[in-house]
């Protein structure tokens, strides 16, 4: 497999009345179904001037034409860029001016202030039941634009400690090459039946759980969302579960979670945050399956994995994929740094992103001229050879599997005329994994209301961004070099979220 989309036609020749899809509501889509509806989106796309390498952003609801929109981008060879649905107009703005994308598809709802944004692109509707102007043409574009594997497929945002978003740009190599990787590790193959009920708009939902499905053959059972009761329901037929570690917490929540339920299933992957050991041993005692945790990132895809057959080690991200070298060093020297000695976790591999858009100091800060992509994490290996992430050297937090910048939240909450300084940190939260919290120096002593914070934030920042409680103090901590202390901030307010009112 050298291409995703290519990869995809080619199972659709072999089963062309297979099953890609089984829908919520008993329906099914067919592997040549799936092509049909992404030629008609490939020829609307071209009719509109999309070109080879124009970007084309798509801010959707999750349906069966969504993911035939990102077949019909790598068709024409354009570069996908799929943002999430809980994006303000604000950031949204951002991105369409950053990208500057030659199309852009969005809900109905949002389409006369996205033709304000972005005047000069193609405009496409697109709802959560698959209606809209992108699915008006009747004329299918079957013919198929080449492209190396060095060539954009898609960009993704990410963001660094200074609330700034970078364009990671992913080549089709970079995507095929992830894809052939974790199909080897997870022995998964056209009889598999994944649970999907994971967002399309970041790597875990698009780039691992639909590429892996469609380029192998096997079948996506979809879900808008996850639901405890409508993912155990489904476990009966299914063979793999793709989740946060939220979906688990939720499973083990339910009684409905048994041996029994879970003797058709062959494989529960999580990813996109830190899995709890705890958890990891409850579920196992619970169904007698051990969770496979792997590793991944926006810049890079997957990078590591527990085995499939083999030890699982709770609180690891087990070892390096075929392909993909992983190291942990000194980071200022970048000399490798010996086993359960904790350095900067660095990557390099055919998986590893192109460049950052338009950024190319960026670029050149985050990657070295060896290759190897510094990724920010820190991390040891044990004597076995598995991969322990201990932290993260940029105060990312991760919430339900999203990652939210700090600094993006506390630069608006400067704004307010009664706040000094704002520090946010991400402290347990035994839903989400980590919650957001707000802690503020006020200039009278006094803390505005939360609502009155709240409302500074709704218009600007996506609901899962928005802290979850605000804390007061005096100062912030800081080291002599007057950098704000937030690991002692995380431990001082660490059962904010867990504490019962």
């Amino acid at each position: 497999m050298d291409n995703i989309y290519t990869a995809f036609v080619d199972r659709v020749e072999t089963h062309p009345n297979k099953a890609a899809v089984e829908c919520d509501d008993g329906t099914a889509v067919t592997y040549r179904d799936l092509l049909e509806k992404s030629q008609r989106i490939a020829s609307m796309l071209a009719t509109a001037g999309v070109q080879p390498g124009d970007r084309v952003a798509c801010q959707v609801q999750k349906s069966v034409r969504a993911v035939a929109t990102y077949l019909a981008v790598l068709q024409i060879g354009g570069v996908y860029l799929p943002l999430n649905t809980a994006y303000t107009g604000a950031e949204l703005q951002y991105f369409l001016d950053d990208a500057e994308p030659a199309a852009v598809v969005v809900d109905p709802a949002a389409a006369s202030t996205v033709r304000d944004m972005r005047p000069t692109a193609a405009l496409f509707t697109l709802d959560a039941a698959g209606n809209g102007t992108l699915s008006a043409s009747d004329t299918r574009l079957t013919a198929v634009t080449p492209v190396g594997p060095g060539d954009p497929a898609a960009i993704l945002y990410t963001s660094g400690t200074t609330g700034r978003s970078k364009g990671a740009v992913l080549t089709h190599e970079n995507l095929a090459s992830n894809c052939r990787a974790l199909l080897e590790a997870w022995e998964f193959t056209e009889t598999d039946r994944l649970i999907h009920a994971l967002p399309i708009f970041h790597i875990h939902g698009l780039f691992v759980a639909i590429n892996m499905s469609l380029t192998s053959g096997a079948t996506l059972l979809w879900m808008d969302k996850f639901d405890v009761d409508g993912v155990v329901d489904r476990f009966t037929t299914a063979t793999v579960l793709m989740g946060v570690p939220t979906f688990y917490t939720r499973l083990l929540a339910s009684d409905r979670l048994t041996r029994s339920a879970t003797a058709n299933m062959r494989l529960f992957v999580s990813g996109s945050a830190p899995l709890l050991s705890a958890d990891f041993d409850a579920f196992y005692d619970r169904t007698g399956h051990h969770i496979l945790e792997r590793y991944g990132m926006t810049e890079t895809g997957m990078n590591t994995t527990n085995p499939y057959r083999g030890l699982r080690k709770a609180g690891s991200v087990g070892q390096p994929l075929p392909g993909v070298e992983v190291r942990v060093v000194e980071p200022h020297s970048g000399e490798a740094l010996p086993a359960g000695q904790i350095g900067s976790i660095e990557v390099r591999g055919p998986n590893v992103f192109d460049r950052y858009w338009r950024n190319p100091e960026k670029t050149h800060e985050e990657k070295r001229d060896t290759g190897f992509f510094i990724t920010g994490d820190q991390g040891f290996y044990d004597t076995d050879g598995y991969l322990h992430i201990s932290g993260r050297s940029k105060d990312m937090i991760i919430s339900g599997g999203y990652n939210v910048y700090p600094k993006e939240i506390e630069q608006l909450l400067d704004e307010h005329p009664a706040v000094v300084e704002s520090a946010v940190i991400g402290v347990p939260h035994a839903d989400l994994g980590e919650g957001v919290v707000a802690v503020v120096v006020t200039t009278n002593g006094r803390l505005p209301s939360e609502a009155e914070l709240n409302d500074l934030l709704a218009d600007q920042l996506a609901r899962y961004k928005r802290p979850r409680a605000y804390r007061k103090v005096e100062h912030l901590p800081r080291n002599v070099m007057g950098k704000v202390q937030k690991a002692q901030l995380r431990e001082q307010f660490a059962t904010v979220l867990t504490e019962r009112p």
